[in-house]
């Protein structure tokens, strides 16, 4: 009698054991899908922002590039009081322009530039973060399957080793930014 009563509390240990080792693993497997769902948003993350911020700092280059170029012809064939008034006239505009940028400095190109250089170092920053919250939750189910005797538990559930985060060759490659006007 006290035989049976040990052999059935051993088996509902190992019954429970089984169970609780089964559930880590799956567990595992679920962290591994969520972070690599992760490295997809980050992907997405760095496309869309990257590409709005490049087409943004093109804009604003554009801008200044057409503006600059501008002034420059309209002084060429003038007179000279023709250019002392033209210089007058760009004089105002330009303290009308500094005080417009003062009041709103997002306007200067060069701060969409610098925008943009922390945009990318954000997005980069967090796709690294995605990529090691993969790598790591693949270490952790690795090393637990290998390991006896969740190793029998694993096997007879059909888990295997997860492949680490390794990009594809395109991904391998930097966003190309062509900022020429």
């Amino acid at each position: 009698m006290i035989f049976g009563v040990i052999a059935l509390v051993v088996v509902l240990l190992i019954v429970f054991w089984w169970i609780g080792t089964m559930n880590s693993l799956r567990r595992l497997q679920v962290k591994i899908k969520e972070s690599l769902s992760g490295i997809d948003v980050a992907l997405t993350k760095r496309y869309d922002t990257l590409t709005k911020m490049v087409d943004v700092a093109k804009s604003y280059a554009k801008f200044e590039k057409e503006t600059i170029l501008g002034a420059v012809k309209l002084r060429q064939g003038m007179s000279m009081d023709e250019r002392k008034t033209a210089m007058a006239n760009m004089d105002e505009a330009r303290q009308g322009l500094n005080i417009l940028a003062e009041n709103y400095p997002q306007l200067h190109a060069n701060e969409n530039y610098k925008a943009l250089q922390v945009s990318i170092m954000d997005v980069e920053e967090h796709l690294a973060a995605s990529r090691r919250a993969y790598n790591a939750n693949v270490s952790s189910l690795n090393q637990s399957i290998v390991m006896f005797p969740t190793s029998l538990v694993a096997n007879s559930c059909g888990i295997t080793a997860e492949a680490f985060f390794e990009a594809e060759d395109v991904k391998r490659n930097d966003v190309k930014m062509d900022l020429d006007i």
